[in-house]
């Protein structure tokens, strides 16, 4: 097959959706497909595009047999609001279609959302290649925004958004979702059940492994012999990381505890501010680690934390769930007590969901795991477990596989 993946992210991004299509992208090629990849010049999380890339309108760059073509972006501030996302997906969508023309017809365009008006260069591409499209949903951005205050919910944009994604569902051969829940909200928007397939966000379980907690990652940040509590990932508005540093600063006592939170620079000198004002000095703040120092990074934990605000939206999985859980580290989940990130980690028997900005539970469900080795061991050989079952990229790879072979078997 000749598959084209258009997505806004793509590696060298070091987490989000970067990685996942990255795995895939490559995965197919390994298994003989042709792949090409339309995507930006490398911004995530910084929201700064990365300096070997700075200046440049279009590269097209050949990486473990994937062909990935880069254009243009319009990136400014690392906190943007309405117009700059305007901006930045409206950049991307006019230069990335010269991208998208630059290359062989594909027989299936697999498109990842958000943003929802990357629906509209990839229906359009679509339409002029007689491509049959596949929309990957990975949230939905007209609730979203007014879960997390962005817009009202009777604003224009809002109902924009919903337009364009009613549209982008109506055109598309399939659409995938990565939660069942996903799939209940769209039948309830009107869309065909037989139309939506669930393939939940995957992980390489190889790469991603449990490993030896004493490792290069704890001896570089003095953290031999602590309790390491971490946080490592975006520090947006659909987290609530000051929840993280007020229980840190209640645990303070217990010197053993550490706390570590990894993120992009700007929001980390953000969060030192917290950190003072709340005299959390076991809390240390760190650069989001390269790519191939993840499992490492990963495995010095004693527990690794998912942290969502209470308005965050139900339906959403943070990729880093699946992550932590093949890391073999128990989670604990500071999330709605409805929803996807809830249920996994609870179907999962790998972590202990707490309340949301609730500082105290979260201070409390730390110590619980501090003062019980065995159940610290017990949550992460069952998050492993679970992982194995249900989150490896093989399983995805495969899946994607068969549903493009059908929908191209349907077209003959």
């Amino acid at each position: 097959m000749r598959i084209l993946i258009y997505s806004y992210n793509y590696h060298p991004e070091p987490i989000g959706i970067a990685p996942l299509m990255t795995e895939l992208a490559e995965g197919f090629a390994k298994r003989g497909h042709q792949v090409r990849v339309v995507t930006g010049m490398p911004n995530y999380p910084e929201r700064k595009v990365y300096d070997e890339y700075k200046g440049k309108f279009f590269i097209t760059e050949e990486q473990n047999g994937v062909t990935v073509q880069r254009s243009y972006i319009h990136v400014r501030g690392s906190k943007p609001g309405l117009l700059d996302r305007l901006l930045l997906d409206g950049s991307f969508i006019l230069s990335s279609l010269w991208q998208a023309f630059n290359g062989w017809k594909p027989d299936i365009i697999f498109a990842t959302t958000p943003p929802i008006l990357i629906s509209l260069p990839v229906s359009f591409y679509g339409l002029f290649s007689n491509s049959s499209v596949v929309l990957n949903i990975q949230d939905i951005v007209s609730e979203a925004a007014v879960r997390v205050g962005l817009v009202k919910k009777d604003s224009w944009i809002v109902g924009l958004a919903e337009t364009i994604e009613n549209l982008a569902y109506r055109k598309a051969a399939k659409i995938s979702v990565i939660a069942e829940d996903f799939a209940t909200k769209l039948i309830e928007q009107g869309i065909d059940k037989n139309r939506i397939v669930c393939i939940p966000n995957w992980v390489d379980l190889n790469f991603i492994r449990p490993l030896d907690k004493d490792n290069y990652f704890r001896e570089e940040h003095n953290l031999q012999d602590k309790f390491v509590v971490v946080y490592s990932g975006n520090i947006a508005l659909t987290q609530g990381l000051e929840t993280v540093v007020k229980a840190a600063a209640s645990l303070k006592e217990k010197s053993e505890i550490s706390f570590v939170i990894l993120g992009e620079e700007r929001a980390r000198q953000q969060l030192q501010e917290c950190c003072d004002n709340y005299q959390a000095d076991n809390v240390t703040l760190l650069p989001l680690v390269a790519r191939e120092k993840l499992p490492e990074m990963l495995s010095a934990a004693d527990v690794g934390l998912v942290i969502q605000k209470k308005t965050v939206t139900a339906f959403n999985l943070p990729s880093k769930i699946p992550v932590i859980l093949a890391s073999g580290r128990p989670i604990i989940a500071s999330v709605p007590d409805t929803g996807t990130a809830m249920r996994v980690v609870k179907e999962s028997g790998g972590g202990i969901v707490v309340t949301p900005e609730d500082s105290q539970a979260l201070a409390e469900a730390i110590l619980e795991l501090y003062e019980n080795p065995e159940k610290l061991e017990q949550l992460g050989q069952q998050g492993r477990k679970y992982a194995e079952e249900n989150f490896g990229s093989k399983n995805a790879l495969n899946s994607y596989e068969g549903l493009f072979a059908e929908i191209l078997e349907s077209r003959e």
